[in-house]
């Protein structure tokens, strides 16, 4: 899921456009009442096949069942490629191709520990490590810990942080009823909160789980250290959400206890892998591309079942759909499996170069990111002519749940792909249950309910079928 805004996304413009013979079939925003009537019938196809014939839910089984996670540089990242090449030919799309790429190779090692005495008692903690944090010695650490709930608390600890663990402890604000706006609201002290610290001589950072429920399962992430020297680098490690409530109510009652843990994480030298891609060549405008995708990628703790095995499912069976429903598309589909979204965005950077640097011409892009949940909607990134066309099919699809068609971030992947003639769409589900999984090891395929999952492929089918038909790209109509 990418997804978070300290990623800081770098907008890339790169398009240079090829001559185009042919106009668009519309060049208005204007959705009317004879479109729906023709539409409609096709887009009831689509969720019928999909709820009828579907594969996404067994293809998910494989991969998580036989390859599980696939955190980048790993054997089952490798895997997976392997799994999404093949599946991609047997889907038979038209042609189908692996992008290679350098991506960060960071391992976990060993299995965390840590714990803390309280009260007489030893109190076991779960967690587990942050995504690119570096090792605690061999023999540990322990250190009292100090408290803060947010970055701005951390910034302004100076010296109080010296020698201590700082304890950012953060929650979910449970009001927003956006869980992902509830999770961009702290999730800034799990990527930044080392390199706050670690300049103010910090000997660690605990950083609680982001999650909206108090359970016992730690949600791991990336973490980065910024701009700070390497001396400067302290370890970095999440606790349950259940553990860090404990904690907090522990050192309101004993400030000075000492906490320990032990991790033997490390940075390995970055790896070779791949993205794969598969396309439907467009029967008018082959030169004209629309991405539809999500990220091969998973943490290392679950399966990749929700984040983001369902979006990769998803995506292909777009295809698997159209191939089914004999819908030949005007424009090019290109279904890409990105690698690298987790922990670094190598596989998106490089999608975006090689499209500039073979002057391809994209006109939109779909990413699924969120899980596979039940489908409410879509997120808009486009310019306010594309943003009114898409607005205009709600009535379209409402039917099917997806009543919520707003503005907003398309989506990690698909953002560099951002300008100002690309619709991008991020795929919405209901987001209330996404981060009890979310980085954690209960992101595993028996929380993935079959008939969510087949809807959301025929939502993200309907809108795509609606985007290749009707979109509307001035870029495209340049000499």
């Amino acid at each position: 899921m990418k997804k978070l805004t300290f990623l800081l996304l770098t907008s890339i413009t790169f398009f240079a456009c090829k001559t185009e013979q042919k106009q668009p079939t519309t060049a208005s925003n204007t959705y009317t009442e004879a479109n729906y009537k023709q539409d409609s019938t096709q887009v009831k196809k689509l969720f019928n096949t999909a709820l009828t014939q579907g594969k996404s839910y067994e293809w998910l089984r494989d991969l998580t069942q036989n390859i599980g996670s696939r955190l980048s540089g790993s054997e089952g990242a490798a895997k997976s490629v392997i799994w999404g090449e093949k599946l991609m030919k047997e889907v038979g799309l038209d042609s189908v191709w692996l992008q290679p790429i350098m991506v960060p190779h960071w391992v976990r090692g060993e299995k965390e520990i840590a714990n803390y005495e309280f009260n007489g008692e030893k109190i076991n903690v779960p967690i587990c490590a942050l995504g690119g944090s570096i090792a605690t010695p061999t023999n540990g650490i322990t250190a009292e810990v100090i408290e803060v709930k947010n970055i701005e608390e951390a910034k302004n600890l100076g010296d109080k942080a010296n020698g201590k663990i700082v304890f950012f402890n953060g929650a979910f604000d449970n009001t927003l009823i956006n869980t992902f706006q509830a999770y961009g609201g702290c999730v800034s002290q799990r990527y930044g909160g080392a390199s706050i610290v670690g300049k103010f001589g910090a000997k660690a950072v605990i950083v609680r789980s982001m999650t909206n429920g108090i359970d016992d399962y730690p949600h791991t992430g990336s973490m980065g250290y910024g701009d700070i020297p390497k001396e400067q680098y302290i370890p970095a490690a999440a606790i349950s959400s259940r553990a860090a409530k404990n904690l907090s109510k522990h050192l309101k009652e004993n400030p000075n206890l000492q906490f320990y843990f032990k991790q033997s994480c490390k940075n390995l030298p970055d790896a070779l892998s791949h993205n794969v891609v598969g396309e439907i060549k467009g029967s008018e405008y082959p030169d004209k591309i629309m991405v539809v995708g999500g990220h091969l990628d998973s943490w290392d703790l679950g399966e990749g079942a929700h984040d983001d095995g369902t979006g990769i499912v998803q995506s292909l069976e777009v295809a698997y759909l159209f191939k089914k429903n004999n819908i030949k598309p005007k424009n090019t589909i290109r279904i890409v499996f990105f690698m690298n979204e987790e922990n670094g965005l190598r596989g998106a950077t490089e999608y975006a170069r090689l499209a500039k640097e073979n002057n391809e011409l994209h006109i939109g892009a779909l990413e699924s990111d969120a899980g596979g949940h039940t489908p409410r909607g879509f997120s808009i990134d486009a310019n306010e002519r594309n943003l009114q066309l898409v607005q205009s099919w709600k009535k379209l699809l409402a039917p099917y749940g997806l009543h919520d068609i707003t503005a907003g971030g398309g989506g990690a992947d698909i953002g560099p792909l951002k300008d100002d003639h690309v619709t991008l769409v991020g795929y919405r589900p209901d987001s209330q249950r996404y981060f009890d999984y979310h980085h954690a090891a209960t992101d595993t395929f028996d929380k993935v309910n079959k008939r969510e999952l087949e809807l959301g492929s025929a939502s993200m089918a309907s809108i795509v079928y609606l985007m290749d038909k009707y979109l509307y790209n001035e870029e495209a109509l340049k000499p």
